[in-house]
């Protein structure tokens, strides 16, 4: 404990100042707080000690009290240019920019070569969008300090945000040459080419900074959000959970750790996630709307509702959150409140590119409720159109795609395991077709039966498959059987104990070739529905997936489907197993027979919970999770041709389909 004298010469102050910087290092605040009310009684004729207890504050977060203390410090001694400069960077902390910039102008005038004050007032200025001046307050404190890394950086960070990229990255690496262990440049180098597309540059400077820096979270949470974009899921999760680790306070890094684990169906720890962020930010739009929808997936209306609501209630123009909760409500009026705010936001010109998109397919949700369809096609065409435009899809790609599958066939079924030689502890459940063509609802019928755990739509063939096209996968006997090892092991962490497991990724048609020849044990069922219904129901649909960027145009949908029906036929004649046909519409016209012979195909004993889907509470994950809490109705299929007299005959030559 300090003993203090009623008055200090100035080398007593310091030794004061370095002592209580000691036990910020050390991390013991109680002490410092212990120091600090020892001081109090000497700040009011002190400058020194007003300045003392202002820095105290400041480095224990208490801005308010800092900016006091700072204040009275300058009272007493008007021209310290050390008062005035701390005083600015409380002032800044206080997010009180105009009277930081002004403090640290005073500083400046007190002591016109005062590097620091130059590159805090750059700061500041940076913080009101005054670039111009900000850049020319950073280069005037380099001008006079050389050899600050952090004069560089600040400049670096400046120029990145007017988009002179290449300018940044030279600041950056002038930091880096004065200081080789400036991690902080590294993770700025990291950002840089992260936006920039150069994945695997920004990973090297991502963990350049955390080598340097171990306790780094923004480091981390940024390689998390890089490694979210490559799709790498659990390496992302691991890097959330560091950045969390030194960073307990930190909600953008809880919200998208939700993110990752939703994406990777796990989908209550993911609401936790968005309920840890709420809590430590409360006016976090962004983390109410993906808990809004979490809640969705858990079937959980009403707190989805509240949850989305208040996330528009705190963003008012958060687009996205305004569609998904278009889905959860029935529109019976054009006065309804929340279809008159998505109509201002439409009509105001307040948002535009995906906003406008989201926005656009809610009006579209709402007008169908409300009978105007007339209206409800212009927002769908509205809305497909800025997808489209986002998305940047080629169909020529796509189809290329299923040339090189058809092709790459012959190889790997020459390579076929065979059944006998394998060990069977768990069986999938293929259930694929086109999107929007029944598969979640064929799901939660097989994953009402007791001996079934549904996955849900699971990315592991895709993953492989997709290696497969791009040839980076060589064909070979002990190729397929490490496929089939790293599935089974991946989905049997799904499995809850049961012997059957659905995989009811649509997409997997693509790769029954791969799957027959690695997994012959599994079981394959391939949901049809009139195309014409299904076509439309992609077009009108606002998929999160980049993988389905056809659905956007109505025509390339309807030639992706034509695809489809080629390689589905492929599959029939080169396969050397069947797969079970299910005809969706005949399942809701004849549900307990055709639900029958569903089981049957499986080998399972029948069960009655099959008949009652909409009873099977687990979480859905995709665009069918609202419609799949409902009992199986008929006519859906018929839905499109309300929009027949828009649609120019576009899905009549589809009727060879049917």
């Amino acid at each position: 404990m300090l003993k203090l004298k009623k008055k200090y010469n100035k080398y007593e102050l310091d030794e004061v100042i370095n002592y209580l910087l000691s036990l910020n290092k050390d991390g013991k605040f109680s002490q410092i707080i212990a120091e600090e009310k020892t001081l109090k009684k000497y700040h009011q004729q002190s400058p020194e000690i007003s300045n003392l207890l202002g820095v105290i504050n400041l480095l224990h977060n208490q801005f308010e009290d800092s900016v006091k203390y700072f204040e009275k410090a300058v009272i007493l001694s008007p021209n310290s240019f050390v008062y005035h400069n701390n005083l600015g960077l409380a002032y800044y902390n206080n997010s009180n920019f105009e009277d930081s910039i002004n403090s640290f102008r005073e500083a400046l005038r007190i002591k016109p070569n005062f590097s620091d004050a130059y590159a805090n007032l750059g700061v500041s200025l940076k913080k009101i969008n005054n670039y111009t001046e900000a850049i020319r307050c950073f280069k005037t404190a380099i001008k006079i300090n050389s050899n600050n890394t952090g004069f560089y950086i600040g400049l670096g960070e400046i120029y990145y945000l007017e988009k002179k990229i290449e300018k940044a990255i030279e600041n950056f690496k002038r930091a880096i040459k004065i200081k080789q262990d400036c991690a902080e440049a590294y993770y700025n180098l990291g950002v840089i080419f992260h936006n920039k597309g150069r994945f695997n540059t920004s990973i090297l400077n991502y963990n350049k900074a955390i080598k340097l820096k171990p306790n780094y979270p923004e480091a981390y949470y940024n390689l998390g959000n890089l490694l979210k974009e490559m799709g790498k899921y659990q390496e992302s999760e691991k890097n959330y959970e560091k950045a969390i680790a030194f960073k307990p306070e930190f909600p953008e890094a809880y919200n998208n750790l939700g993110i990752i684990l939703n994406n990777q169906l796990r989908t209550e720890e993911a609401k936790n996630n968005f309920m840890k962020a709420t809590i430590l930010n409360p006016d976090y739009a962004e983390a109410y709307n993906n808990l809004g929808t979490s809640f969705i997936e858990l079937g959980k209306f009403e707190p989805a509702i509240a949850s989305l609501n208040k996330s528009i209630t705190l963003k008012p123009n958060l687009a996205q959150a305004h569609r998904h909760l278009s889905y959860m409500r029935k529109y019976d009026t054009k006065k309804d409140k929340h279809f008159l705010k998505m109509l201002e936001l439409y009509q105001d010109g307040s948002i535009s590119g995906e906003n406008l998109c989201h926005i656009n397919f809610g009006l579209a949700k709402a007008c169908e409720d409300l009978g105007d369809f007339k209206e409800a096609y212009k927002h769908y065409r509205e809305g497909n159109a800025l997808a489209k435009k986002h998305l940047k899809y080629d169909l020529g790609e796509d189809k290329e795609m299923f040339r090189l599958i058809k092709k790459s066939h012959s190889y790997i079924s020459q390579n076929s395991l065979d059944s006998n030689d394998l060990e069977k502890d768990i069986i999938p459940i293929f259930i694929f077709g086109m999107p929007r063509s029944g598969t979640t609802l064929v799901e939660q019928i097989i994953s009402s039966h007791p001996h079934v755990t549904g996955a849900g739509e699971l990315p592991f063939v895709h993953e492989s498959g997709k290696l497969l096209i791009n040839n980076s996968f060589q064909i070979n006997k002990e190729s397929l059987k490490k496929f089939r090892k790293n599935y089974l092991k991946k989905i049997k962490t799904f499995s809850k104990g049961n012997l059957f497991i659905t995989d009811k990724m649509p997409h997997n048609f693509l790769y029954l070739g791969l799957v027959v020849a690695a997994l012959p044990e599994a079981k394959l069922v391939h949901v049809k529905r009139d195309p014409r219904a299904v076509c439309w129901s992609n077009y009108k649909q606002y998929f999160e997936s980049k993988y389905l960027g056809y659905s956007y145009d109505l025509d390339n949908t309807i030639s992706y489907y034509r695809f489809y029906e080629d390689l589905m036929n492929f599959w029939r004649i080169k396969l050397s197993k069947n797969f079970y046909n299910l005809n969706y519409e005949q399942l809701t016209i004849n549900q307990e027979d055709e639900t029958r012979n569903l089981i049957d195909y499986l080998d399972l004993v029948w069960d009655a919970k099959c008949l009652s889907p909409h009873k099977n509470f687990r979480s859905v994950t995709t665009s069918s999770n609202i419609q799949v809490r409902k009992k199986i109705y008929q006519n859906s299929s018929e839905q499109w041709k309300k929009y027949a007299s828009f649609l120019n005959c576009k899905l009549d030559d589809l009727l060879t389909s049917i």
